[in-house]
């Protein structure tokens, strides 16, 4: 009797993790079915998609690779898709809709490179009063006593103002970008305002089936990934195979394709939205395992830290992405392997990406926030994250969590099937988790959230409501202080305005030596400079910078 196409979609899944002599003939014979079948529901149609991504990202040979690419270009005309094509939205699959409400920078991306496909998702609209009471706000004078006098709907009303030719949604972005003021005030805007979009899908549109970097190698495997618990000690000693800088258009691509992976997720990441095509390299680890590190456009730096969106490669394909946080040598993590991914190898790819930090940025210890271990997030949660990273070696700080992780372990050792609850998780998911390399001590990142606060009571005290001025006084009198020369550009200047007020906070700055405080002056000139490697190795390498930011910040 014929094998129904589920039962065959099972047989397939059942190899996922199956390498070595024979496997791939098999694997080859159901794929090969599998292309001429219809499947009978829209999930099945989602396995079968996202199986085909996981092989791509790990394929057994030169044939195998060929028959899921084939299958993943020709997905879109298959006719179980067709079919299910309004439930499949939001799966990232090719030739489906993506709706979410999109931040500011990725919403105005969208509408410039898909300007035909952005639309205002009204179905999903709970608040269209707050776009009524916005759009007088966007128009002209005359078109704005129209709608606060005329009895319309924010739909009828953007139906006549955007004509026949741009959508809704195209229309809504274009005129917050044309708003006076500065990209920050635009953002704020745009994201107070919080209009959920769809992005009707088209043959270049973001998508999870198309989503590779061409310029990758490709390694197939012989032997299935490496699930065993590595020894982070270990590998952090070993250096990543190799680093390159990538040029500014390959640059752009990863920066899209970085972008691309979060909008098929519903998700933003600004490291992502603001990346740099100045500064993107490619780390490759060998065996098909890279990662493209993206710096942050110069003005949308944290005033301290460094910040890097990452997206892990396998052979190319996207399979997670990390937002990272830099300073004191220490590295701020939030890791995340996307679920059709998940099960391979996430505890390997994670020890040698500490390597490659450790290679690149000279990081001695790193961190994991609440929300990455658990808390307000039900999928970590779910995961046992916090788990998942105390047995690779990080550990907690605060004495209550260690308690609760000591009870947990012993009742483990009592009974193995001994699992934790979600509210037990959720309690040790109150702090950081820290994995600290010898003589290394992590900073405790919270700290740095009161140093707002003593900038703003210096501020006050210096010229109250006019911050503009307490601000340039405060440039001229550290520019005086630290000896510096001439300010270059817009983005140094604006380095300057955000460093200034902190340089007045520091404590015995007066008494540091000419050197320490002309190095200081070098230190915020290379934090607008095209990459954050120069500002974050005088950062490490400035004698008295570390110390008086700890005192200044209670950590």
């Amino acid at each position: 009797m014929p094998i129904p196409p589920a039962a065959l979609l099972r047989r397939l899944e059942s190899t996922r993790l199956d390498y070595g002599s024979g496997r791939a003939a098999e694997k080859l014979r159901l794929l090969a079915r599998l292309d001429r079948a219809r499947l009978r529901t829209a999930q099945q149609v989602l396995r079968l998609h996202e199986h085909l991504a996981f092989m791509r990202a790990y394929p057994d040979d030169r044939a195998v690779l060929a028959r899921v690419e084939r299958m993943l270009r020709r997905f879109v005309r298959r006719g179980d898709l067709r079919r299910y094509r309004g439930a499949l939205a939001d799966s990232g699959i090719a030739g489906t809709a993506i709706r979410y409400a999109f931040f500011w920078p990725t919403a105005r991306w969208l509408a410039t490179r898909w300007p035909a496909r952005l639309s205002i998702d009204w179905t999903n609209f709970d608040a269209p009063e707050r776009l009524a009471s916005a759009l007088p706000l966007l128009v002209t004078p005359v078109e704005a006593i129209w709608l606060r006098l005329g009895d319309t709907t924010p739909r009828r009303a953007l139906d006549r103002l955007r004509g026949k030719r741009t959508p809704d949604g195209t229309f809504y972005v274009r005129r917050v970008a044309a708003m006076p003021g500065d990209d920050f005030t635009r953002e704020s805007y745009f994201d107070a305002l919080d209009v959920p979009l769809v992005l009707q899908p088209g043959d270049d549109t973001p998508s999870r089936t198309h989503a590779r970097h061409a310029s990758s190698p490709v390694v197939f495997r012989t032997r299935p990934p490496e699930r065993a618990r590595p020894d982070l000690a270990r590998e952090l000693a070993r250096p990543p195979r190799a680093v390159r800088r990538v040029p500014p258009r390959e640059a752009r691509e990863l920066i899209d394709l970085g972008r691309a992976a979060m909008a098929t997720r519903a998700r933003d990441l600004d490291a992502f939205a603001y990346g740099s095509a100045r500064d993107v390299r490619v780390v490759d680890d060998g065996d098909g395992l890279a990662w493209a590190i993206i710096g942050v456009v110069p003005e949308r730096r944290p005033v301290l830290r460094s910040v890097y969106g990452i997206v892990t490669l396998r052979n190319g394909v996207p399979i997670g992405y990390l937002d990272i946080h830099v300073l004191f040598g220490c590295a701020d993590l939030a890791y995340n392997t996307f679920a059709s991914f998940r099960g391979a190898e996430a505890a390997h790819v994670l020890a040698r990406l500490l390597a490659a930090l450790r290679h690149l940025f000279a990081a001695t210890s790193f961190t994991l926030a609440p929300y990455q271990l658990g808390r307000d997030n039900e999928e970590a949660i779910d995961s046992g994250a916090w788990w998942f990273y105390y047995k690779l070696g990080f550990r907690p700080r605060a004495a209550a969590i260690r308690a609760i992780a000591r009870a947990e372990l012993a009742r483990m050792t009592a009974n193995p099937r001994h699992r934790s609850s979600p509210r037990t998780l959720a309690r040790l998911a109150e702090d950081y988790l820290y994995f600290e390399t010898a003589g290394a001590r992590a900073p405790h990142w919270p700290s740095l959230d009161t140093l707002g606060e003593r900038v703003a009571a210096r501020l006050a005290a210096r010229a109250g409501a006019d911050r503009e001025s307490a601000v340039r006084e405060c440039v001229r009198a550290a520019m005086r202080l630290l000896e510096a020369g001439r300010v270059r550009g817009a983005g140094e200047r604006t380095t300057w305005s955000r460093w200034a007020p902190i340089v007045a906070a520091l404590p015995g700055i007066t008494r540091w030596s000419a050197f320490d405080r002309r190095a200081l002056a070098r230190v915020i000139a290379a934090k607008a400079g095209p990459s954050e490697d120069e500002y974050l190795a005088r950062f490490d390498a400035h004698p008295r910078l570390d110390g008086a930011l700890r005192r200044l910040t209670g950590s």
